[in-house]
């Protein structure tokens, strides 16, 4: 079983730019914006908003460890593509696509973790969680509860890190014990690390004898 992370917060708060400790062959990186990476790295990213390609791209990916960057705009940029036509229907696809991937992130061979990165949505009375378009995946199906992990990006007097465990306000959390702290570094890397000692899963270079 795939372990799907949630990874949500503003931009510019260091989504992307934790990924800075991996090496080009421990992580497969699907660039949903198309935007370079904001550090220098060897680092190859796979750009591409085609559900069924990224799919079959994940499935496929021989790093133990998949980040989709950005995945809140699968979202937005079908939202867009489909502007100028009416009715409800487009809604329930946009959620049942990004269901759907998340499905596929779940069913993939144990030590396979994939991280959801996606932007931050504030509603009227200050509460956060990930960012999505449209009321069907709001009210329909909580995506937060797909997750047992969910990381939120927080910047405090320049310093980058991300939270752990829930402030009251928005819907991050970790399973207990799994991170000494409540803020951490926003280093991916380690954090992989930690899933991975945690329940025991693959390292993140091993590959399996055939």
């Amino acid at each position: 079983m795939g372990i799907p992370v949630m990874i949500y917060g503003q931009s510019g708060s260091g989504k992307s730019t934790s990924l800075r400790g991996f090496s080009p062959e421990e992580v497969c990186v699907v660039n949903v914006s198309g935007k370079p990476l904001p550090f220098k790295s060897k680092i190859k990213t796979y750009n591409c908003d085609d559900y069924m390609k990224i799919d079959t791209a994940i499935r496929s990916a021989p790093a133990n460890a998949i980040v989709i960057d950005d995945a809140t705009y699968l979202m937005t940029n079908e939202f867009m593509r489909g502007a100028k036509t009416t009715g409800y229907q487009k809604f329930t696809d946009m959620a049942l696509n990004f269901w759907t991937l998340i499905q596929t992130a779940i069913r993939l061979p144990d030590g396979k973790v994939v991280y959801f990165m996606g932007h931050v949505d504030l509603d009227a009375n200050g509460n956060e969680k990930f960012k999505t378009i449209g009321k069907l995946l709001d009210e329909k199906v909580t995506l937060e509860g797909l997750f047992t992990i969910v990381l939120k990006t927080v910047v405090t007097d320049g310093k980058y890190q991300f939270s752990t465990q829930t402030n009251g306000m928005d819907t991050v959390k970790s399973p207990l014990g799994m991170f000494q702290d409540r803020l951490i570094d926003n280093d991916l890397k380690a954090v992989d690390t930690a899933i991975r000692e945690y329940w025991g899963l693959a390292p993140l270079n091993y590959k399996e004898e055939k």
